[in-house]
């Protein structure tokens, strides 16, 4: 969760579901707020001498009138009058132990927030037992299946070798089975996730999801594991009949992708040419949320989406609030798309705000704190031939491989499975910067094919950096 602090007269903290006043007492120069350096090394002789230090992870930028204090590692904001700010900025250059005395209240607040630190802290293992957490967690199994290679899509922008005639054999359905049986019996698993990847995964409904859903359901029947299953689809293959195996499956949720509104999608995801989706899909989607099943729509921006992409809240204006709350509007750039289009992305979504929708932008993504599923111990996924990966991000080919589902259920791990495991906190720049915390040179995909290499995704660049941390606040505040 993210906390905002307010400190001047008043300190406010402020948190998603309390706000608290705190007072500070009045803040003149006798307080320290508006003394010269000068003067504070006269007031150093009186300060007891703390073993504290100010926390790597802070940062500070100005943001309407304030100074912002921000803490990675907490994940914590707080607002600053100017005063303050250089209060601080100044005596962290001497001593920092000298703030007690000078603004005890100030201090208290640094300290309780973990802007200031013990000397003896090593925060880079603290941002390590938070990644082992997270990344390590052994009670939740997610599995990803990919029933075939094969899509009836031809988005060009696809980076999947797309595999006719490709499908998931009544043999490996067995072996997944097997799988997934020894994960529950193990009786680690509290929750078991079940995400249905391709190619398109509805395709082989019938033959292959349905097949193994209905095996987990009577497995778990009378446990106490919750589990769910979700799509990632073009949505354009859902029927009524699919719906309402929906709830007794315990299908909860899809992620179906807009490429802008109808001209500009129907350019690039369609089944034939002249056989454009996008009413198809808007149709599947409220279908879905009519039977309280999640959508994230994601919506690809480029420069050329951007063309009447507003038009896509009218089509969905007819939901009611009801339905509203199912879906979820996903804004994602493209790779490929080089022009910075952060602020115009930030437009719109405000005006989907406007309109009473759920949004998300990737731009807010914590990579630690929601870090990518192939990052985590407890999760595999499975292709329709056995073959076994972790990063769906990249092509299903045998020579990726990190493993193997064998005749027994067990997966055999390779060489490249145990590299991804251990490829995090190997970056020297990551190792030195002040976002590490919600960061980490993002996932483990990215630090395996950078291998023996000084990176950094955001170029090194501050200013990026920053503005990272300045989205995140202006989410929190939206």
């Amino acid at each position: 969760m993210v906390v905002v602090t307010i400190v001047s007269v008043i300190a406010i903290i402020v948190s998603v579901v309390a706000i608290t006043a705190i007072a500070l007492g009045s803040i003149n120069s006798q307080r320290g707020v508006c003394l010269p350096f000068a003067l504070m090394r006269n007031i150093s002789s009186t300060c007891k001498i703390k073993n504290m230090k100010p926390s790597r992870f802070n940062l500070f930028f100005p943001y309407s009138g304030s100074m912002i204090a921000y803490n990675s590692i907490e994940n914590d904001f707080i607002f600053l009058t100017n005063e303050l700010h250089s209060l601080y900025s100044e005596i962290a250059t001497a001593n920092i132990a000298q703030l007690e005395e000078v603004h005890p209240e100030f201090w208290k607040a640094l300290v309780d927030k973990n802007f200031i630190v013990p000397e003896n802290v090593d925060e880079i293992e603290k941002v390590k037992a938070l990644v082992h957490s997270i990344d390590c967690d052994p009670s939740h199994y997610h599995l990803i299946i990919n029933p075939t290679l094969n899509c009836n899509f031809k988005c060009w922008y696809c980076y999947e070798t797309h595999v006719r005639g490709s499908k998931m054999s009544n043999e490996i359905i067995e072996r997944v089975q097997k799988h997934i049986k020894q994960k529950l019996d193990s009786g680690e698993i509290k929750c078991l996730t079940i995400s249905w990847f391709g190619g398109e995964p509805l395709l082989y409904y019938k033959q292959v999801v349905v097949a193994i859903l209905e095996f987990v359901n009577d497995y778990i029947a009378n446990t106490d594991v919750c589990f769910n299953s979700n799509f990632t689809s073009n949505g354009f293959l859902i029927n009524d009949t699919m719906v309402e195996d929906f709830d007794r499956l315990k299908i909860t949720g899809f992620q179906i992708t807009l490429d802008g509104h109808r001209e500009q999608h129907n350019k690039i995801r369609f089944t034939g040419k002249n056989k454009g989706s996008y009413d198809v899909l808007v149709s599947n989607i409220k279908k879905c949320l009519k039977a309280k099943v999640y959508v994230t729509c994601r919506i690809n921006i480029s420069k050329d989406t951007f063309q009447d992409i507003e038009k896509i809240i009218k089509d969905f204006s007819d939901l009611l609030l009801e339905d509203r709350k199912y879906i979820q509007f996903s804004f994602n750039q493209v790779w490929q798309e080089k022009t910075n289009l952060h602020s115009q992305i930030l437009n719109l979504i405000e005006l989907f705000k406007q309109n009473d929708f759920s949004t998300q932008y990737n731009m807010y993504t914590d990579t630690v704190r929601n870090s990518c599923y192939a990052d985590k111990k407890n999760q595999a996924t499975i292709n329709y031939n056995g073959d076994v990966f972790k990063c769906t991000a990249r092509d299903f080919n045998t020579e990726n491989r990190e493993g193997y589902l064998k005749d027994d259920g067990t997966i055999e791990w390779n060489e490249k499975y145990y590299a991804r495991m251990s490829a995090k906190f190997k970056n020297s720049p990551c190792l030195e910067c002040s976002i590490l915390p919600i960061c980490n040179g993002s996932c483990s995909q990215k630090a395996l094919e950078s291998k023996d290499m000084k990176y950094c995704i955001r170029g090194a660049d501050e200013s990026k950096k920053l503005e990272v941390v300045r989205a995140k606040l202006e989410h929190v505040l939206s």
